[in-house]
């Protein structure tokens, strides 16, 4: 079955950095698209990033343009989030989703991966 496993959370302080990594098993992505979404404490959950497997097309939320680049190594099955000046604003557990081959419904979601950003 389709399993998605995030690491790289933490500790980090404003301004820091962190890289988050999703690796993905079960069957082949090639014409999914994989995202990362987050969840903060009392909020919704929203999406900061997204990639298509095929052309490497990405997405970024408004919330973390400029700071944060998502990238993918299709031989492995993995895909990352490189979080560069982290606010505290960033702290929440962050999930890895991927959607069926050619949809856009994300049907595939990971445990999760919490990163807590200290003013």
């Amino acid at each position: 079955q389709v399993q998605l496993v995030e690491s790289g959370g933490g500790l980090v302080q404003a301004g820091g950095s962190l890289r988050l990594s999703c690796a993905a098993s079960g069957r082949t992505f090639a014409s999914s698209r994989m995202g990362w979404a987050r969840q903060a404490l009392g909020k919704e959950r929203e999406f900061v990033a997204a990639i298509n497997w095929n052309d490497g097309d990405p997405y970024y939320a408004d919330s973390v343009k400029g700071r944060f680049t998502i990238s993918r190594d299709n031989a492995k099955n993995t895909v990352y989030l490189q979080m560069n000046s982290l606010k505290p604003d960033d702290t929440a557990v962050y999930y890895c989703a991927a959607t069926r081959p050619q949809q856009l419904r994300y049907d595939y979601w990971g445990q999760g991966t919490q990163v807590t950003v200290s003013s």
